[in-house]
């Protein structure tokens, strides 16, 4: 089953897929998670689509730890 990226709940169990988009959902997720500061940025976007095994809980928590 496709995850939909612009409607599905999103909670930091949320496994990316291959399917993963950066959708005004995502980034609600994320401020939520990571605060006001949060911003997307190459480098950012670059490990997210690296193609590892990740959950949106650990995106999040690799936002913190390389943006604080």
């Amino acid at each position: 089953m496709i995850f939909d990226w612009h409607a599905g709940p999103i909670t930091r169990t949320t496994p990316l897929d291959k399917n993963y988009r950066n959708t005004q959902k995502v980034r609600q997720f994320l401020t939520g998670e990571c605060g006001a500061s949060f911003t997307f940025d190459r480098a950012f976007m670059a490990w997210i689509k690296s193609g590892e095994p990740l959950t949106m809980g650990e995106v999040a928590d690799e936002w913190t730890r390389t943006h604080r």
